[in-house]
């Protein structure tokens, strides 16, 4: 922490911050996924774009070869399951708990841990303290057997949104 707290006080360095972090994710994260018989066919199709996006600088469907490449957009998925908040790493979330329910049966109940001052400085990191305070104590992870409030934990699962009033919760 600076001393002057101009970080903390300014309402546009969390999203600059937030922005870049995004950033370096999708650029290492993200890569391409297609079924196998469609391999050769797009990787093709891709060499042809990529051919004449470095020889003419632009790319604008006119023949039917060309409107073939916009076909690639149809039968490619971008996978950024590492990208936090991305649509793929929300489905990754939602597989993952429910593969998670199907071997260990579906949970006995939900909580959602909800910081009340959001504009603060510290909220942040007091929501990450008051998480792993929760999982450690009430639920008795990394204890003693039988240490959690309601005995011993078979599985839990954590997960963290952003809701639209930029509230962070857990549940």
């Amino acid at each position: 922490m600076y001393h002057d707290k101009r970080f903390q006080k300014d309402p546009n360095f969390p999203f600059a911050v937030f922005s870049h972090h995004l950033m370096k994710q999708t650029s290492s994260a993200g890569f391409l996924l297609t079924e196998k018989p469609k391999f050769d066919e797009i990787s093709k199709l891709i060499q042809r774009m990529s051919d004449t996006l470095r020889t003419e600088g632009t790319f604008k469907p006119v023949t039917s070869e060309e409107k073939d490449a916009y076909q690639i957009i149809r039968d490619l998925d971008l996978i950024a399951g590492k990208v936090d908040g991305s649509l793929t790493g929300k489905k990754y979330a939602r597989n993952e708990l429910w593969s998670l329910m199907m071997s260990e049966g579906a949970p006995t109940w939900y909580v959602t841990l909800t910081p009340s001052d959001f504009n603060h400085p510290l909220c942040a990191r007091f929501f990450n303290f008051m998480v792993e305070m929760f999982i450690k104590h009430i639920l008795g992870v990394d204890g003693p057997p039988d240490s959690g409030v309601f005995g011993d934990v078979s599985y839990y699962y954590a997960n963290n949104e952003e809701q639209v009033s930029k509230v962070t919760t857990g549940s």
